[in-house]
């Protein structure tokens, strides 16, 4: 008998690791999950025209304006004509530019994106405009309206760089760009004097001076904001700025050299 006792007791060791091994070498069955749905892009927020708000103002340069610094194009005889470094361009106390966007304020708020293209010329063997501001995911048409072949080619830090050659005559080239990026540079590979700076952001809250220094931005909701004054060589400024309903606010800046 107690021989008996001790082969019953040995077995039930053996006996729950044969069970143990039929559990691990089975393979758990699970329901197949359905394939996740891509999120819909959120529909834009709407702005009551009603309430909307004007800030506008001017840009001025304090200090003797830098003399226009004059390049040679004459590596191709198909660029004609005068033809001056566009770093700092001032005149009577004003800065052009100068690309000014609302920085911050806007929260949550999305923005459709304006069926509209933005274009950009080489003509002159220049980039007009110097300064660009377009949304992202905006298509941006590029235009060759000189007798030369260019070379266009974007060196983003955030955005996907490339490199395209478009000759005379040629249909314009479309582009875009998908993240926000501020003084995004642009140049030629075939004329190295031809720079300009494309600006990406998320809303249409956004305005570049002109010769004047002059700016405008319509339509903002009421609410706080800082807005940004950004110049390729003379850095960047904030500005506060409260906006009631119907508000219509001057805020000025000025750069130094």
């Amino acid at each position: 008998m107690k021989t008996k006792t001790w082969t019953t007791i040995l077995s039930i060791p053996a006996l729950c690791g044969l069970v143990l091994l039929a559990g691990c070498g089975k393979k758990e069955e699970t329901a197949e999950q359905p394939a996740a749905t891509p999120a819909a892009a959120p529909a834009a927020t709407p702005i009551d025209p009603a309430t909307a708000a004007t800030v506008s103002g001017t840009v001025k340069f304090e200090g003797a304006a830098p003399a226009a610094q004059k390049i040679d194009m004459s590596q191709d005889p198909a660029c004609k004509g005068a033809n001056t470094a566009e770093a700092v361009v001032a005149s009577g106390g004003h800065l052009a530019n100068v690309f000014v966007y609302v920085k911050e304020g806007l929260g949550g708020r999305t923005f459709d994106i304006p069926k509209e293209a933005a274009t950009l010329d080489q003509s002159g063997c220049r980039y007009h405009p110097h300064v660009l501001g377009v949304m992202t995911g905006q298509t941006v048409k590029i235009v060759n309206s000189d007798p030369t072949t260019h070379n266009i080619h974007p060196t983003p830090k955030d955005n996907r760089e490339w490199n395209e050659s478009q000759a005379p005559k040629t249909a314009p080239l479309e582009k875009n760009f998908a993240r926000e990026e501020i003084l995004l540079p642009v140049k030629c590979n075939q004329h190295p004097w031809m720079k300009m700076y494309v600006n990406v952001v998320k809303s249409p809250f956004y305005a570049v001076t002109g010769a004047d220094g002059k700016f405008e931005i319509k339509g903002l909701p009421p609410g706080d904001y800082t807005l940004a004054f950004v110049h390729e060589k003379l850095g960047e400024k904030d500005e506060k700025v409260t906006l009631a309903a119907k508000d219509s606010k001057t805020v000025d800046e000025t750069f130094k050299p």
